[in-house]
């Protein structure tokens, strides 16, 4: 019996059942991992921004979040969870995150 059940254990990891799973992040909890992931780089940044963009990658949708790195260098940073942990196109090239038209235009102020 148990040889049956590890046989079949084998058979349903090599079917990709033990694959990562793929699940959206809200706009919030995005913007909050990418702070503490740009925190524990310790990288400089002046704020982050993010939204949905409609689009997906494996069945999550993505959230498309913009980091102003200053000088003006604002970089993009399409993010789903992976396995509940941030995962982004600079994880992996194949999440999609090519400009988009998501964000509201913008409206400037002068005085």
């Amino acid at each position: 019996m148990r040889a049956a059940v590890a046989l079949a254990t084998l058979l349903l990891a090599g079917c990709g059942a033990g694959g990562p799973r793929f699940t959206s992040a809200t706009p919030q909890q995005a913007r909050r991992l990418m702070i503490r992931m740009l925190d524990r780089k310790e990288l400089s940044y002046h704020w982050v921004a993010c939204l949905r963009n409609g689009r997906t990658f494996r069945g999550a949708g993505i959230v498309r979040c913009n980091v102003n790195f200053g000088d003006p260098h604002i970089e993009a940073y399409c993010l789903v969870l992976r396995d509940g942990k941030l995962y982004s196109n600079h994880d992996d090239p194949a999440v999609p995150c090519r400009r988009d038209d998501a964000a509201p235009p913008a409206t400037i102020v002068s005085s």
